[in-house]
């Protein structure tokens, strides 16, 4: 009888363990197989850089660190979600929103896109100063997508492919566009240029709290069961390193200058492993 082979058995259980992360594999969910009639094209920017697991995860903490600095999105939801009690849910789901939208079938793409705009239908309220906020609100979801394009790319140029051309990145941000605008967001940006004028446009709306700084930390402290304490601790540090410095600091957050330096290459490193262990190299 052949005897097993123990990378191969290494590979699987790496495979298990972030799929136990990412999906609810207890209660029967399943990863979203690639589909050749997906809302884009294998092997295209937008399914290269959603495909990185730990650019994804570096790059949506800095998302979620930077959408906390908008009063509408942070106060959305503090009313409206259990993410004190839920973190990891809210994350498996939002995770499972871009795969679907990147990678499965158009129709259960579209699908997605409007069970998300049910939801933000019946989501608004009113933020401490009286002022209302309604998460349809074009320029709130304007924020939400322009910082998650801006992570995820950055993630993936700091960890997989630095050299990227322009001109991809800019494919990248014409195709998450698709998304973005049948979620309701205006303006959206269709290249890196537009992406960087909009940032320094929209961050006029940003405000700092102390709700927002508690968030942060509740995002940074976050770890979802079976991940272990060193990779955590390596996703956040590389999150909080690759903030602007003035979002840092309105989030009192400290940016690693010391430690930068081992915790991107351990990410690096980790990155590499999963790679292996999926075949994606």
């Amino acid at each position: 009888m052949a005897r097993p082979d123990p990378l191969e058995s290494l590979r699987l259980r790496l495979v298990s363990q972030v799929r136990g992360v990412f999906h609810d594999t207890a209660n029967g969910q399943t990863t979203t197989p690639p589909s050749d009639e997906a809302l884009f094209e294998r092997d295209t920017p937008i399914r290269l850089v959603h495909a990185d697991i730990v650019g994804m995860m570096t790059g949506g903490v800095r998302a979620l660190l930077l959408q906390m600095l908008h009063p509408h999105a942070l106060q959305g939801v503090l009313d409206h979600s259990n993410f004190r009690e839920d973190m990891h849910g809210r994350l498996r789901r939002t995770a499972r929103f871009i795969a679907v939208t990147t990678f499965g079938h158009r129709d259960a793409a579209m699908q997605a896109i409007a069970r998300v705009n049910r939801i933000h239908a019946k989501v608004g309220g009113t933020l401490p100063d009286g002022t209302r906020y309604e998460a349809t609100n074009p320029r709130t979801l304007a924020w939400v997508h322009v910082t998650e394009a801006q992570s995820f790319l950055a993630g993936y140029l700091r960890h997989v492919r630095p050299a990227m051309p322009v001109a991809e990145q800019d494919e990248y941000y014409r195709q998450f566009a698709v998304i973005a605008r049948a979620l309701g967001a205006d303006p959206v940006p269709e290249t890196r240029a537009e992406a960087d004028r909009i940032f320094r446009e929209l961050r006029h709306d940003l405000a700092t709290s102390k709700e927002a700084r508690e968030v942060a930390q509740l995002v940074l402290s976050q770890r979802p069961p079976g991940t272990p304490l060193a990779v955590q601790t390596m996703i956040t540090a590389d999150a909080v390193a690759m903030l602007p410095g003035w979002a840092a600091a309105m989030l009192n957050l400290q940016r690693p200058v010391l430690a930068a330096l081992p915790a991107r290459a351990a990410t690096w490193g980790m990155g590499r492993t999963l790679r292996w262990a999926f075949r994606q190299t």
